[in-house]
């Protein structure tokens, strides 16, 4: 939070501080100035300055109308609004869209919102780096927890707007069949899949009464030890680690419960967090330095509960190691656009943006 009168409401930047006028906090009842917050924090949530650096470069140029087409993107969502909040029936559009959407049909117009580069990407000169600002890493954890948080309050039809659920779907699903994709790494590393069978002498088969002086194997059904090294250097976006986020969370579904069967290990350059996890909500990701993937990978093989699949979630843009690990398989979840391809003993899946 920064309080200042460079603006007359509040606005944002991309590092996620909050610009605050304190006349407006003063002058505002508290139920519209929580509307008005929930409102900024929205453009950061919804990753607003990364989408809009993607639109047309015709109408990148105009950030009010970006900005305009955002409000109406948000407000639609959002109850309790100051009078005169920009929404989709403000200029005849329907309502539940993406700004996207909107854009083309926002005519020229008086309304000039300022929200900051937070919301349209464009530095303003009230912007402040002298202020303490949220790294990437952080914020896509932010936003993994406050989907987390909206999945759970939207337990009754009509508690959670359909704009915020659908946001949360998209922060936590994964588009990559991992059942699939583990099943196969597990068929070639341990020689069995995820649910198959094979033979064992620790527990001695009930049917050996039958057999008296026999020792017969009881079938057991192994499961699969997973290591994941996820990329968390700087050219790792706000986009790529809440794709990676998702993928990680249908990781963690296919392979089950039990702390001890994954582990998640943040690296960019060095290896900084290792937990073992039952949940999306146990991974902690650290990191925003340089990029080798090679020491996450080293550091997974030499566990005690040595894994037998190494998943790597980057954006490509790592040195690999020169062969194959003898006792595990690397899979690769690619992410971004056009990721450097891994060398050809490493499985690629690569994971598409845009959920």
């Amino acid at each position: 939070m920064v309080p200042t009168t460079a603006v007359s409401t509040m606005a944002v930047d991309r590092h996620w501080r909050c610009y605050v006028s304190p006349e407006f906090v003063d002058a505002i009842p508290v139920a519209a100035l929580a509307a008005v917050w929930v409102h900024e924090v929205a453009h950061l949530l919804r990753d607003h300055h990364g989408r809009a650096e993607l639109v047309p470069p015709a109408l990148r140029r105009d950030h009010h109308r970006i900005n305009i087409a955002q409000d109406c993107e948000i407000n639609d969502d959002i109850a309790g609004l100051p009078a005169g909040a920009l929404r989709p029936a403000t200029f005849d559009l329907p309502p539940g869209r993406l700004f996207e959407e909107y854009l083309p049909s926002i005519p020229p117009t008086p309304h000039h919102p300022q929200c900051g580069s937070g919301a349209h990407g464009q530095p303003m000169p009230w912007e402040s780096a002298d202020a303490p600002q949220v790294s990437v890493v952080e914020a896509a954890a932010i936003r993994r927890q406050t989907a987390q948080a909206v999945k759970a309050r939207a337990t009754g039809r009509g508690s959670v707007p359909a704009g915020w659920r659908r946001w949360a779907d998209e922060i936590l699903e994964p588009v990559v069949d991992w059942r699939r994709a583990l099943a196969g790494a597990v068929r070639e590393a341990a020689s069995w899949a995820s649910g198959a069978v094979d033979y064992t002498y620790q527990r001695p088969s009930r049917r050996g009464a039958a057999v008296p002086g026999v020792v017969l194997p009881r079938l057991r059904r192994p499961m699969a030890r997973v290591a994941v090294v996820v990329d968390t250097s700087g050219s790792m976006g706000d986009g790529e680690l809440r794709v990676v986020l998702a993928e990680l969370a249908g990781v963690l579904r296919t392979v089950g419960i039990g702390r001890e069967r994954v582990a998640v290990l943040s690296c960019d350059a060095d290896v900084h967090t290792v937990r073992r996890v039952a949940a999306i909500g146990e991974v902690v990701l650290e990191g925003g330095g340089g990029t080798d993937m090679r020491v996450g990978i080293e550091h997974a093989l030499r566990a005690q509960l040595k894994p037998n699949i190494v998943v790597v979630f980057t954006d490509g843009e790592t040195p690999w190691p020169e062969k194959a690990p003898g006792q595990a398989r690397v899979v690769a979840g690619l992410v971004g656009r056009n990721p450097p391809a891994p060398p050809p003993w490493i499985e690629s899946i690569r994971i598409p943006e845009g959920l």
